[in-house]
């Protein structure tokens, strides 16, 4: 290979120049400055719920991490969609993330009218957590497992309610999951909230609700609710009795409350490649392992490919079932 030869300093004045410009050329995030002042994490519903308490639990982590602050900034409205907007049109230069739930697959299924395109203005970062859910019935109900609520309501088109936290929550999607699965008939009563409604079902007013697991342990310990399945491929550790949908016989009625990290589509690479690292040490940090399992989560990680892949999976697997049961965000 041959090297260039210097003619002297007035050559190696112009290459100092050259070297120079391409320096001040360079985008801040590509000369390892990123971050170097506050980044904006958007949470897209209100404080106190479980997206805020994982956005809390993550953040924090994550700013040790990164070596500057996660300022929350919460925007509910539209079930995420206020949030999730207001992110997809942030400027794309890592400054500002936001936290979403299943609502960001969901919300495209279900809404005619959103100001922007969940999967096309988004970035996805990482997943970073999963709150499982429990199928439980009021101890009137005569079903001692998921088999046989399935043949109950079968039996008898109609007879049997399930309540959930609102339309379009996975409370509400996820018995049409099984509606849908088995070809059932049972009727929908919503309630505001998940909290309302497994008091609803504590009170005898429906026959079943699908809920956090942890939100549902001390009713079900109490014996005031009976759990027939968690809907995760593994036993919930705080109820170990209770088989999992898959061991019930009903391998495809999995459904959980996840979350993940995205930034505004155009954010580059490098900076979406840095938070997805970053995220992955925090959620799987020693120390968080007991922080996550007291607020009920599940750590995970993922590469924003795999993220992306989800999403599109979960979109695709509620499709059917939301066209089916009718279901409107609008």
């Amino acid at each position: 290979m041959k090297h260039a030869r210097s003619n002297g300093p007035t050559a190696l004045l112009g290459l100092m120049s050259l070297a120079t410009l391409a320096t001040l050329a360079l985008p801040v995030h590509a000369q390892g400055q990123y971050p170097n002042r506050p980044i904006r994490m958007i949470s897209p519903f209100p404080p106190g719920g479980p997206t805020d308490l994982v956005g809390r639990l993550v953040s924090s982590r994550l700013a040790e991490n990164l070596g500057q602050p996660l300022v929350i900034e919460s925007r509910p409205g539209a079930s995420g969609n206020v949030g999730l907007e207001l992110a997809a049109r942030a400027a794309p230069d890592g400054y500002t993330i936001v936290l979403s739930s299943p609502v960001i697959a969901l919300s495209p299924l279900m809404y005619t009218k959103l100001n922007y395109d969940p999967q096309k203005d988004l970035a996805p970062i990482a997943l970073v957590g999963a709150v499982r859910n429990v199928l439980v019935v009021h101890p009137s109900v005569p079903a001692k497992n998921l088999r046989d609520l399935v043949q109950i309501a079968r039996k008898s088109p109609g007879r049997l309610n399930y309540g959930s936290g609102g339309v379009g929550t996975t409370t509400h999607l996820a018995p049409e999951l099984l509606k849908s699965l088995e070809k059932l008939d049972i009727v929908h009563v919503p309630y505001k909230g998940s909290g309302v409604a497994l008091g609803a079902l504590v009170g005898g007013e429906i026959d079943m609700l699908v809920v956090a697991a942890p939100a549902a342990v001390q009713q079900i310990n109490a014996g005031r609710v009976r759990a027939l399945a968690v809907l995760m491929p593994e036993r919930f550790s705080d109820l170990p009795n209770v088989p999992t949908s898959k061991e019930s016989g009903f391998p495809n009625f999995e459904i959980s409350v996840w979350y993940g990290m995205l930034a505004p589509t155009g954010t580059p690479r490098e900076i979406i490649n840095r938070l997805n690292t970053e995220l992955a040490k925090a959620v799987s940090a020693p120390d968080m392992k007991p922080k996550f399992a007291s607020a009920g989560v599940e750590p995970m990680t993922s590469t924003p490919e795999e993220f992306g892949a989800f999403i599109r999976s979960e979109s695709k697997r509620f499709a059917q079932v939301i066209r089916d049961a009718g279901i409107k965000g609008d």
